[in-house]
């Protein structure tokens, strides 16, 4: 939802660590891998309790989600690197909400699954929808820099983000909290296959 006003300045602030780090050679999709490893470990984390450094591996992961493109606006954006970018993030989004489940499968396992449905639902509805535009040829004003269409809505990339950090502050809250966000990517999701469809259309 505030992703379009979070993303100019947080590209002036990594600029300066992107331009470092392009000095040093190291590509974007290093970048983006090295994220995706660290981010990753937070599933065996949460599933042993390690609440603390659960945190510190997402806030990492999403640290290098803003690097590598980062670097990759200093240096060249690729397609194959905007591929590796989207798919490596929704399964880092599933793999904390799995560590979740397996730390307390009785307690988390219903309002985990369905967060992982809504997770479904708003990243099929981004993805399907940014293949469309990409055919057609549709320019999004709001998020010029991204390598696909971006396609908004009430769960965007720092809501997420957000409720992940809450999670692993809150741990014992981690069924209300799931439900709720769950509840808020359905109609994330219901606001994209209408705008998509509609937009779509008005192209046909």
């Amino acid at each position: 939802m505030i992703d379009r006003y979070l993303i100019p300045p947080l590209q002036r602030l990594l600029d300066k660590p992107a331009r470092l780090l392009v000095r040093r050679a190291v590509t974007a999709n290093q970048i983006t891998l090295v994220g995706f490893v660290i981010g990753v470990l937070a599933l065996p984390l949460l599933m042993a309790g390690a609440f603390e450094l659960a945190l510190v591996a997402v806030l990492l992961n999403r640290l290098a989600d803003g690097l590598d493109g980062a670097v990759a606006r200093r240096t060249q954006t690729t397609d194959a690197g905007g591929f590796l970018d989207i798919v490596l993030d929704f399964i880092f989004y599933q793999a904390v909400v799995v560590g979740f489940i397996l730390n307390s499968p009785h307690e988390h396992l219903l309002s985990g699954l369905f967060l992982m449905l809504s997770f479904v639902g708003t990243g099929t509805s981004f993805l399907a929808f940014a293949v469309q535009a990409s055919k057609r040829g549709l320019d999004n004003p709001h998020y010029p820099n991204k390598s696909m269409y971006y396609m908004g809505g009430l769960a965007e990339g720092f809501e997420t983000f957000a409720v992940f950090v809450l999670l692993c502050l809150l741990p014992q809250h981690f069924g209300i909290i799931a439900w709720l966000f769950g509840a808020v990517c359905w109609v994330t999701t219901a606001t994209r296959i209408w705008a998509g469809f509609n937009t779509l259309k008005a192209h046909e």
